[in-house]
């Protein structure tokens, strides 16, 4: 099967990763009109944003009948897990529509840390030594801390919005946190919490596009989770990323696809589990070896605002082919140069933050930084701030200097109340770029 020469596609989403999306979709010669649902300030200059809960799968259904959509792209976690992929597939006058997304079945590799960790298990790809609790078993739980060495890797197994994962240096507080993740701290996501032993190591993600047969990888991205400078204070959704990442050179990138990449995709095709779609992989580099710390089953955010930007090839050709199990023959072309994003965020994110507030400042970006929304609305005509992370500067250059140079000189620019971004974005791998 082919999709027509040109396309309606339906984006579900609204935040940087979704404008990024947008805005590679938006080049492609195979677009005819792009819908995003629902959108931010900064989609609706690229397409038409239609205000849709991403999860309301019968409206979704009810839109893409309305307008002709040809194909479904998926950006959150939300709708995947709870199987947009299924709804569409199993529902008749819609069941032929593709629908970039893995089916619920593959998306428990992000719905279930537990799960995940079995399925690696099952499938002998490396990852830490772990042991799921609930709140039934608090005191093995904590016995089991005994066992292991600091620091403490505590992860809720459901969504948590990225913000469920906790490291911690001492045993008390491993028990204190333990304690705190079964009694509700991120509701029904840590019900059940894994533990797991620490990788002492360097990060970085890998992306993969599969029609689940075939697959391509992505540029590779390192994240910055930390709020505050030197990877200090609580998680986030992500402070800003670099792309690709210096240590994953080719001999490092072979044991990826040998160890990890390869057997995952085999072991789904094992357990039956449709998935045509991306695969976010978390890698800890332990002494040149890869170790997986987590499975994504979407583009990441910050992540897809560094890497869509490095991809020279048509996406919706790409979209195509992972539909109908042609990836094998899609040409992936990568640009050679850098590319870096710098989050804006809102004061007092990741905890509370106000919205509302006026943004100015945006009159002179110039043409080799692109500036993607993640929490910006339109109200009276006026752009205002609508989500703890606000905007995703990325430029390009020839090396990582030049394109901080570039993103920082922006970020700068940009005035909104309380702005915050860290300046430290890629300082730890600059030297070796």
């Amino acid at each position: 099967m082919k999709l027509p020469q040109k396309v309606n596609i339906l984006l579900i989403g609204g935040g940087g990763r979704e404008h990024a999306f947008a805005w590679k979709i938006a080049q492609s010669k195979r677009l005819r009109k792009l819908y995003i649902a629902p959108g931010n300030g900064g989609t609706g200059a690229l397409g038409f944003n239609v205000d849709l809960g991403i999860s309301n799968f019968g409206s979704i259904e009810q839109m893409v009948i309305k307008n002709n959509i040809h194909m479904v792209v998926v950006g959150p976690e939300e709708p995947l897990v709870k199987g947009i992929y299924d709804f569409f597939r199993d529902t008749e006058g819609v069941h032929l529509i593709p629908v970039i997304a893995p089916s619920a079945a593959g998306a428990a590799l992000e719905g279930s840390k537990d799960f995940a960790k079995a399925f690696m298990m099952r499938h002998n790809i490396p990852t830490a030594a772990y042991k799921s609790f609930s709140k039934e078993r608090i005191e093995a739980g904590c016995e089991f801390l005994d066992t292991l060495a600091p620091p403490y890797v505590l992860k809720a197994d459901g969504l948590a919005a990225g913000k469920g994962v906790v490291i911690v240096q001492t045993l008390d507080e491993a028990r204190a946190e333990l304690s705190a993740m079964l009694r509700g701290k991120f509701g029904k996501a840590s019900e059940q919490v894994v533990i797991e032993e620490y990788l002492n190591g360097i990060e970085c993600s890998v992306f993969v596009a599969t029609d689940g047969q075939n697959y391509k990888v992505l540029p590779t991205a390192k994240d910055y989770k930390r709020v505050g400078e030197g990877d200090t204070g609580p998680n986030t959704g992500g402070m800003g990323a670099v792309s690709p990442v210096p240590f994953a050179n080719a001999a490092f990138m072979e044991k990826v696809r040998t160890r990890i990449i390869e057997p995952t995709l085999e072991g789904l095709k094992a357990e039956k589990i449709d998935y045509k779609g991306f695969l976010f992989i978390g890698i800890m580099n332990v002494g040149g070896n890869p170790y997986v710390i987590e499975y994504n089953v979407r583009m990441g955010d910050p992540e897809s605002e560094v890497v869509f930007p490095l991809i020279e090839s048509d996406i919706i050709e790409m979209f195509e082919a992972m539909a109908f199990g042609n990836l094998d023959k899609y040409e992936l072309t990568i640009s050679p140069q850098r590319a870096v994003t710098v989050v804006c965020v809102s004061k007092g994110y990741p905890g509370d933050y106000p919205k509302g507030l006026s943004v100015t400042g945006m009159d002179e970006i110039p043409d080799d930084t692109i500036l993607f929304h993640a929490g910006t609305a339109l109200k009276e005509g006026k752009l205002v701030t609508s989500g703890g992370r606000v905007f995703a500067v990325t430029s390009l250059g020839d090396n990582m200097k030049e394109a901080l140079r570039k993103s920082y000189a922006v970020a700068d620019t940009i005035n909104y109340e309380g702005k915050y971004f860290r300046r430290d974005i890629g300082r730890d791998i600059e030297e070796s770029t």
